[in-house]
């Protein structure tokens, strides 16, 4: 899922890059989305969200965890606003809430393959 939305008019300057000191807040909100990527079955529900909208059937299928782990850890991704959701009849889709989130859970990944098969890291 890559985010091609155009800016909401609530919105208007959303940018890739915001070039902004880390102050207190900041690194309060970024410690806890770190925290909520620390968990291998939270970060790769995230994965799957970053490249489809799904429902936790779909989701459960994908990753291999019950159905109740999966639920409670959309539940928690969803609490913290890291994920969204929509009605389709009786089914909950759920959808990965921004880009940059996007792009930081493929960029972990990317990393991790760099560790794992021993690639030199890009500069």
């Amino acid at each position: 899922m890559t985010d091609t939305t155009p800016p909401s008019p609530a919105e208007p300057d959303a940018s890739l890059i915001h070039p902004v000191s880390p102050d207190a807040a900041r690194l309060e909100a970024a410690t806890g989305v770190f925290r909520m990527l620390s968990d291998p079955t939270r970060l790769h529900l995230l994965w799957l969200l970053s490249h489809t909208d799904a429902d936790v059937t779909a989701l459960t299928e994908a990753c291999g965890a019950s159905r109740t782990a999966v639920s409670q850890h959309l539940a928690k991704l969803r609490f913290t606003g890291m994920v969204e959701t929509r009605k389709e009849g009786r089914r909950v889709i759920y959808r990965l809430r921004g880009g940059h989130l996007a792009r930081l859970v493929r960029e972990g990944l990317n990393h991790a393959d760099h560790v794992v098969t021993g690639e030199p890291p890009h500069h």
